[in-house]
């Protein structure tokens, strides 16, 4: 008994104690089984009624009506629970209180019922029948309620307790023995009791925290572990999810993929440390921007996708420029700020598609534009975008094997002195007849060349072919075009000693032109390339002067022989004053650098003059001759030739 009276206070003194969602679960298993709670209230209310009766008692009819009616208050509290959700963290012990006041209402009354029968009636039968309904209704509390088991207590004493004693009333031994078993009863059915809520309490903490472990590593699992968004697993399940309501009618949505342009060369000049804080700021201000409502993560890299609901298509533009603005932000790292650009693709369901695989697809193909018009940009999705990619592939297909069917050839454009009456280089530009699309643009078929890595192989046939073909042009230069991969290339320099052996064209008629642009992307390597190439005594010009950055700071760090004053300076030499100042001071300035000019893009005669004045050393443009094919400009050169001799 004291062993009994000891666990009694343990329980007293812990039940305060357990967590809120343990006692939710605790109170959901008193309503875990709801037809042996109808089946007792029904059977017990009929039994009673019986008693009663038969009985005549009119005090025991009115508490079996009651006894009914609670009965029947029960049946539909215990129904009615399993469709009613826990909105709130009173719910529970809200639902505790009821349940707890029908179940000790319940069983005072069959107590009480049991009292008057034994007291208030002769015939043993009817008091064997309030006896062993009260009883057998204590007995299947312990495990019924034992989940809650100050219930489960209270309720075998308010059932058993007066069966105890209305049998010691009677004063008759047998009466007075059973008596006794029945206190033995309780003694042990709350011994059972406080064992099977033991159990019944492990269990459910051990559910719990099996539960809540699983939750914890399926959220780790779909978060990304640098930046704490989500991944692209979690990524992939809720945008389905949300698609599936979209192609129910439900709204727009709206897929913006961002990629960080040019992130390797944070990488690079600050180390990884510097590339992931960079990530790591880009996702939270994204996630402190749109992740209450909408879906923020990163697929990797540095690639990000948002997810999120619009009214129309204007609203998902002002989303993308306002992610545009928030990566264009500097981020401080160890003093320096950390700048980076984004390019951003759009599509929007359900006009571009609600499956996932082809709203991503159209995604990425606006993403490609943004990063094809300048990087830094924002597209949405249109039709004839895939139409445009698709071309692009099927080119990038056919230029496989487009050298060895000789499908390639070359055009030169002359370059003159500045009288414009002799030819003193040749431009080589490269030029594709494919068998299957005809005459492809070199503005087409070029980048699609560097994005392949063909451009290496391609530019080399360029270099020897144009060694060869110019071999027998007299003294005049040959100029090529260098991509920026070939810059790069360590082939290089072998590439241009084979070509220039194999010709027999002197290294001093070879020039190699590359732009401004082509620098920026690893100056050191670019200057290194140079003067491998200015050993070998071929030429460099620097094409383009002027549409780049720091312009003059190359001037003195790179070996160039030429410079190429761009078009745009020489269109505007008729009607801006500022030009002509310009393309004036570029002259002079390489003059004193010991470098010679070339202007492009000559078309007008008014051109020609004006360039004449400032005293340029070559022109080239439309207005003195178009790109030919390499047999057209043979023969012209040896036109000009002859009356260059004759003028002489």
């Amino acid at each position: 008994m004291s062993r009994l009276i000891s666990r009694l206070r343990q329980l007293h003194a812990s039940d305060g104690t357990i967590a809120a969602h343990v006692r939710e679960t605790l109170v959901e298993s008193l309503y875990a089984s709801p037809q042996s709670l109808v089946i007792g209230a029904l059977t017990s209310s009929a039994i009673t009624m019986t008693v009663a009766a038969i009985s005549g008692n009119g005090l025991m009819l009115g508490v079996a009506l009651t006894i009914v009616a609670v009965a029947g208050i029960r049946i539909i509290d215990v129904m009615r629970m399993p469709a009613v959700p826990a909105r709130t963290a009173e719910r529970p012990r809200h639902q505790e209180l009821i349940y707890r006041a029908g179940a000790l209402s319940y069983s005072a009354l069959l107590g009480l019922f049991g009292l008057l029968t034994l007291t208030g009636t002769d015939d043993g039968v009817l008091q064997l029948l309030a006896v062993t309904t009260t009883i057998g209704y204590a007995a299947g509390i312990a495990g019924r309620n034992a989940g809650r088991p100050w219930i489960a207590l209270s309720q075998l004493c308010f059932a058993s307790l007066p069966l105890v004693a209305g049998l010691l009333w009677s004063l008759m031994p047998l009466k007075a023995l059973l008596a006794g078993v029945i206190l033995l009863f309780i003694v042990a059915m709350m011994d059972i009791t406080l064992q099977t809520y033991g159990v019944i309490l492990k269990a459910t903490v051990g559910a719990i925290e099996k539960t809540a472990l699983a939750e914890h590593h399926a959220a780790i699992a779909r978060r990304d572990d640098l930046t704490g968004v989500a991944n692209r697993t979690a990524f992939r399940e809720r945008f389905e999810a949300r698609l599936e309501a979209v192609a129910q009618g439900e709204g727009m949505l709206a897929l913006l993929w961002l990629d960080l342009d040019r992130f390797k060369e944070i990488n690079d000049s600050y180390g990884h440390l510097a590339g992931n804080e960079l990530l790591a700021t880009v996702a939270r201000r994204m996630n402190e921007a749109f992740g209450d409502r909408d879906i923020v993560a990163r697929l990797g890299g540095d690639e990000f996708a948002l997810v999120c609901t619009i009214r129309d298509e204007g609203e998902a533009a002002v989303i993308g420029n306002r992610i545009l603005d928030l990566v264009a932000l500097p981020v401080a790292h160890d003093g320096a700020p950390l700048r980076v650009s984004g390019s951003l693709g759009v599509a929007i369901a359900p006009k571009d598609g609600v499956d996932p695989d082809r709203l991503l697809k159209n995604a990425d193909l606006a993403l490609y534009r943004a990063k094809d018009g300048g990087r830094g940009e924002m597209r949405i999705f249109e039709p004839r975008m895939d139409e445009k990619i698709e071309r692009e592939r099927d080119l990038a297909g056919e230029m496989k094997g487009a050298l060895e069917r000789g499908e390639f050839h070359l055009a030169v454009q002359p370059i003159f002195d500045l009288a414009g009456e002799r030819i003193t280089a040749g431009e080589v530009l490269l030029r594709w007849t494919n068998r299957r699309h005809g005459d492809v643009s070199p503005a087409e078929f070029i980048p699609i060349a560097e994005e392949s890595g063909l451009i290496v192989a391609i530019g080399g046939w360029v270099i020897r072919e144009a060694c060869r073909i110019g071999r027998d042009w007299g003294d005049i230069t040959i100029a090529v075009n260098l991509s920026p991969i070939q810059l790069r290339s360590a082939e290089l320099p072998a590439v241009i000693l084979g070509a220039l052996a194999a010709s027999g064209l002197p290294p001093e008629r070879l020039e190699l032109e590359v732009t401004e642009t082509v620098l920026l992307n690893d100056i050191d390597a670019s200057l290194a390339a140079l003067d491998a190439i200015n050993r070998l005594r071929v030429h460099t010009t620097l094409d383009d002067f002027g549409t780049g950055y720091s312009s003059l700071s190359y001037l003195t760090r790179f070996p160039f022989q030429t410079l190429k004053i761009d078009r745009s300076f020489v269109t505007d030499l008729e009607r801006n004053p500022a030009s002509v100042a310009i393309v004036q001071t570029v002259i002079e300035l390489a003059r004193k650098l010991g470098m010679r000019t070339t202007a492009e893009g000559v078309e007008t005669q008014a051109q020609l003059d004006q360039l004449r004045r400032t005293r340029c050393d070559s022109v080239q443009g439309f207005l003195l001759g178009h790109p030919l094919p390499a047999d057209a400009f043979g023969a012209l050169f040896s036109q000009t030739g002859k009356r260059h001799r004759r003028n002489s």
